[in-house]
């Protein structure tokens, strides 16, 4: 599943992250991506000091890897309201996830529908 991210939606979410630099970077770096969340995430990666592997879905790996935090009930409920500076100061605060790498990754978790990328945690409770 490709995710794009509009340049409206990146207008709507320098708005909110203003004073975030490592998030306006990642926008910047999606909107160089002409939108595409996957290819901007593994350029950010490779920025971060990471080597990903370039396959379509190294986004939703990186992601997954940390579904415990992200979908832990406060964080959770946080991801429904959409993108703030408090949810990437949230996933920040609570993950090893490089500081360019937050955005992106909260993005994925957003597109892919938050109730939909917890839903395996659920059922495991």
């Amino acid at each position: 599943m490709r995710i794009i991210i509009t340049p409206q939606e990146l207008e709507q979410y320098r708005a909110e992250l203003f004073d975030h630099a490592a998030a306006l970077d990642a926008l910047r770096v999606i909107e160089d991506c002409d939108g595409d969340l996957e290819d901007a995430a593994i350029a950010l990666a490779i920025r971060s000091g990471q080597e990903p592997d370039t396959n379509d879905r190294w986004i939703e790996g990186l992601a997954k890897r940390w579904r415990h935090v992200l979908c832990h009930a406060d964080l959770q409920e946080s991801l429904e309201d959409g993108l703030s500076g408090a949810v990437v100061d949230a996933i920040s605060a609570s993950t090893e996830i490089p500081a360019k790498l937050v955005t992106p990754v909260a993005l994925y978790v957003l597109k892919s529908g938050v109730q939909n990328f917890c839903q395996p945690l659920a059922e495991k409770v």
